[in-house]
């Protein structure tokens, strides 16, 4: 096949490609701008385009397909001289089940959960040497590459996340798949500039579960009540099975999950953990795996890529890193750790980063979400908020939205290191919450504060 990548530099866009590259494709691509990790792997595979910018030229009757990544718009020049020439496109979730139809379509879903649960799967299914299919909505520490794409594997994988699928497709990336199998961990309101209320973002659930092809299977967590309603609810001809958070303790500051096998320890912990693992337990069941090789497999499993990441331990304490942003994420991360570790002093330092997050009334989500910890820091952006174009907000309007009192509220980078210097990290667990960067804040420099 001879394909064409509009906006060829989108994380998910250049790994489709270079999956795509790898087996045998001819692939070429545009973009107005690629920086690395996509730049320095597309230059690798002879893939990076030798200009930045728009080139109607390089659209031509002999391609099979064009792909359009979301960093394209609806102008885009490339875009209209494909269209010009009535070219086949695509968003890159549509063309992912153009050549998965033939496949059985596997598909992770929810507000949270969903990279570790994919990555949970991906885990056993290699360390029992089952190949499959899968697309990562992000990179997981021991899985190399986000995408792999085979003509005989009989299962894909695939993390199906609720935002736009491209600026031609304002539909959610996982209503295009049509899963054979699926999974839905729960529904927390999020992405308010997509989905302006509640009702309208669990409308999308209700259009997914429907999408399920008949006879197909429906795993969910039945404590999420909205979502448990949504399962029983629908007319669609589908199996439903409903998991929930399995018992476990901690002992010694290791969890141990409780099996009809006897006890058993993990790498992860926290109870958001323990019921992501319960659900990929039912998906794995339906690939195949049986409940002791999952247990088996999961017992090594330590835990998807900036998902309460341990990024430094010593005998003073321990320093997170987790891409925790929305309000369901936050409480659950910060409970997480205050549980594995009681005994310490809990510093959790989040990072209003998303559009959401900086929205006045959206951040009322946020109300005791860092009630867990023992101090707790909030670091935004005023720049951040001008980019956006959004409506100011104050220190005072966020303590009151967490409903700390105590809450530190920073919007300086250097700030934010000089409070942390100041801190007495002796015997402390220190949480960092963010899809952001906290405005390049030096984690080595904080490593050094233990």
């Amino acid at each position: 096949m001879k394909l064409h990548f509009i906006a060829i530099g989108g994380s998910a866009m250049h790994s489709l490609a270079l999956a795509l590259h790898k087996k045998g494709n001819d692939i070429t691509g545009s973009d107005d701008a690629i920086y690395d990790p996509s730049k320095s792997a597309l230059e690798k595979h002879g893939l990076l385009p030798e200009s930045f910018g728009w080139f109607p030229e390089k659209i031509t009757k002999d391609l099979d397909a064009v792909v359009v990544g979301m960093h394209a718009k609806n102008d885009n020049p490339e875009l209209k001289k494909a269209r010009e020439l009535g070219l086949k496109v695509y968003s890159y979730p549509e063309y992912l089940f153009e050549i998965s139809k033939e496949k059985t379509r596997v598909v992770i879903g929810g507000s949270h959960g969903k990279t570790t649960i994919t990555a949970m799967i991906i885990h056993v299914m290699h360390y029992h040497g089952k190949e499959i299919d899968y697309l990562l909505g992000a990179p997981v520490r021991g899985i190399e590459n986000t995408i792999h794409l085979s003509d005989e594997n009989d299962f894909m994988l695939i993390e199906g996340d609720e935002y736009p699928a491209s600026p031609i497709d304002l539909r959610p990336k996982f209503h295009l798949y049509q899963p054979n199998i699926a999974l839905l961990s729960g529904i927390a309101w999020d992405h308010i500039n997509v989905f302006p209320s509640f009702e309208n973002y669990v409308e999308q659930f209700r259009i997914f579960i429907n999408s399920i092809v008949k006879g197909g299977i429906l795993v969910y967590n039945e404590e999420d009540e909205t979502l448990k309603q949504l399962a029983e609810n629908t007319e669609n001809q589908i199996r439903k099975h409903p998991y929930f958070t399995p018992e476990y303790h901690v002992e010694d500051g290791e969890t141990i999950l409780e099996t009809s096998e006897g006890d058993m320890p993990l790498e992860i912990f926290g109870r958001h953990n323990m019921n992501n693992l319960a659900g990929a337990k039912w998906i794995c069941q339906h690939m195949g795996i049986d409940e002791d090789d999952f247990y088996e497999a999961m017992m090594e499993f330590e835990g998807a890529s900036r998902r309460l990441e341990k990024i430094f331990e010593s005998d003073n304490g321990v320093l997170f890193k987790d891409f925790a942003h929305s309000p369901s994420k936050v409480k659950a991360s910060t409970m997480a750790v205050k549980e594995q570790y009681p005994d310490k002093k809990l510093i959790a330092c989040l990072e209003l980063h998303t559009f959401s997050s900086l929205n006045s009334e959206f951040i009322q989500q946020y109300k005791n979400t860092l009630s867990k910890a023992d101090e707790a820091i909030v670091f935004y952006s005023p720049e951040a908020i001008a980019q956006k174009q959004m409506n100011p907000i104050s220190a005072d309007e966020i303590k009151t939205a967490f409903n700390e009192p105590d809450l530190e509220v920073v919007s300086e980078t250097s700030v934010l290191q000089d409070i942390l210097r100041s801190k007495d990290l002796n015997d402390t667990v220190l949480l960092l919450m963010s899809s952001g960067t906290f405005g390049n804040l030096n984690l080595e420099d904080i490593k050094a504060l233990f």
